[in-house]
């Protein structure tokens, strides 16, 4: 009896602990549902909205109108940096007209210092001084002396145009050939009246308010383009010897390949040794400059022809009385550009030799613009073959006539 109710009771014990635990296991599943519900609708922050359709939208069409702005941006950017290339173009053409204002009134004033010195006037500078300038391709200044009248009869017979033609030359062309001649020691001496009744024939010479002399070639060289820029506005300043051959449309076609250059310099250039020792010819007295003994020259253009623009013209004119000149005047020439941002080309064809080298040439369609001896540092007997040289290597007339520039 006993152990039966023992066993009632500890049945119902039993029983009891099972539904505890049953509803101890439904209130944690409720508890974990609760709290899981909690964790998943967290509040948001507050002044942060979640973006909708619409709101999306909106930001697609802010963000691409800020594309358009930044685009805008470039482009005043770009714009902004063409305003400011046009106005250093406009500032630099602005530099150049002054300068070029500035080499003309020092020009203007050189002349009238010539003149108020009592210094006679050529007939050139007169008809410049009455009368507006007009454009020339370039002036051709051929260097001569008292001594060389067989020589400027040669070229006169040969490359350049005479009376009637030489003025179609400059009117059709625009290219001015001068001999190039100062006055003696003795001024009104016979050397000069030799000179006036020469230039009275031929009307051909360009006199310099210059004492002849064969030292002071680079003296002269600096007076003559000082005065040629005066009295012609060219495009480009030539000094050739009056022993060197010349084809005349060559050159012109030639130099205006360079048209565009401001400062241009054009010739043969070389570079010689500078010679100190006295009695020989070219020394130099100033061979000290130039450093040690054996040392060469800078490049420089050789003195039987060279071609300067306008711009270099001027600064001679400008600068003539401060500029140093050497004993050689191709030497001084060189030495006055040297500092400068000048363009030195070199053209091989203004130092061809004389026949066979230049006939060659011309056979093969590269015509020479200038034929000569460099052993003789011109033609050797230019009076008497000149004429040769001529026929040979020039150009033909129609080649001159025909020529557009």
């Amino acid at each position: 009896m006993n152990f039966k109710s023992r066993g009632d009771q500890q049945s119902y014990k039993n029983a009891i602990s099972q539904k505890w635990t049953l509803f101890l296991c439904l209130a944690c599943f409720c508890s974990g549902m609760l709290l899981a519900n909690w964790t998943w609708n967290v509040p948001e922050p507050k002044g942060i909205n979640r973006t909708t359709t619409v709101e999306a939208e909106k930001l697609k069409l802010v963000s691409e109108g800020c594309g358009d702005e930044i685009k805008e941006v470039k482009r005043d950017s770009k714009d902004i940096i063409g305003e400011v290339y046009k106005t250093h173009n406009a500032i630099q053409t602005l530099d150049k007209t002054i300068s070029n204002l500035e080499m003309e009134l020092a020009a203007a004033r050189a002349a009238q210092e010539s003149i108020l010195s009592g210094s006679p006037l050529s007939d050139d500078l007169k008809r410049t001084g009455s009368s507006g300038k007009r454009r020339y391709l370039m002036v051709i200044g051929i260097n001569t002396a008292f001594s060389s009248r067989k020589r400027r009869d040669s070229v006169r017979a040969t490359w350049m145009p005479q009376g009637e033609k030489r003025k179609k030359l400059e009117e059709e062309k625009g290219i001015i050939v001068r001999f190039v001649i100062g006055h003696s020691a003795t001024s009104g001496g016979i050397l000069d009246r030799a000179i006036e009744a020469e230039d009275k024939k031929h009307g051909d010479f360009l006199r310099l308010d210059h004492v002849e002399g064969y030292l002071e070639l680079s003296a002269k060289t600096k007076i003559y383009f000082a005065t040629a820029v005066t009295l012609w506005d060219a495009d480009f300043y030539v000094k050739v010897d009056d022993d060197v051959h010349v084809n005349i449309a060559t050159l012109g076609e030639t130099l205006v390949r360079h048209r565009k250059k401001p400062r241009v310099y054009i010739g043969c250039m070389k570079s010689g040794p500078v010679l100190n020792q006295k009695g020989v010819r070219y020394h130099e007295p100033e061979y000290w400059k130039f450093g040690e003994a054996g040392n060469k020259y800078f490049r420089h253009a050789t003195g039987q022809l060279y071609a300067i623009s306008k711009d270099l013209a001027k600064y001679i004119s400008i600068n003539q009385h401060v500029l140093h000149k050497f004993a050689n005047e191709d030497v001084s020439l060189g030495s006055w550009f040297i500092g400068l941002d000048a363009e030195h080309i070199d053209d091989r064809r203004l130092c061809c030799g004389t026949p066979p080298d230049c006939e060659w040439k011309a056979q093969a369609g590269n015509i020479c613009v200038a034929s000569f001896d460099w052993s003789c540092s011109g033609i050797c007997r230019s009076a008497d073959r000149i004429k040769e040289v001529h026929r040979r290597c020039g150009e033909g007339e129609n080649a001159l006539w025909s020529a557009t520039f």
